[in-house]
């Protein structure tokens, strides 16, 4: 069984980078290098985003914006449905004191 190969190193992979900004396809870079075609091109992807440079993807920033809003509307919804009971709850403590029965 073949072992497996070691990550690349950063320096490298932003090598493969700077080859494919300069106008090299990553096939090219796979045939003279080790790596893959599609490693290459996703290296390439990801040192895009971070400075907005790739369209269909979102930068990092734009990234943590997502995660901080989902746990915003989730923290809403859980505080909505708090209030939600909390309202039912006091409607009925108040139509029991309406009728003059003590529900507590």
């Amino acid at each position: 069984m073949p072992r497996p190969r070691p990550p690349y190193s950063a320096e490298f992979r932003q090598q493969m980078v700077k080859l494919v900004a300069a106008g090299r396809t990553p096939e090219q870079s796979s045939r003279e290098f080790e790596p893959s075609a599609p490693t290459i091109r996703q290296w390439a992807v990801r040192a895009a985003r971070p400075a907005g440079q790739q369209s269909d993807g979102l930068t990092t920033a734009q990234q943590e914006e997502v995660r901080r809003l989902r746990r915003e509307v989730n923290q809403l919804c859980l505080e909505r449905e708090i209030l939600s009971k909390a309202a039912a709850w006091f409607a009925g403590e108040t139509d029991a004191l309406e009728s003059g029965g003590s529900r507590s």
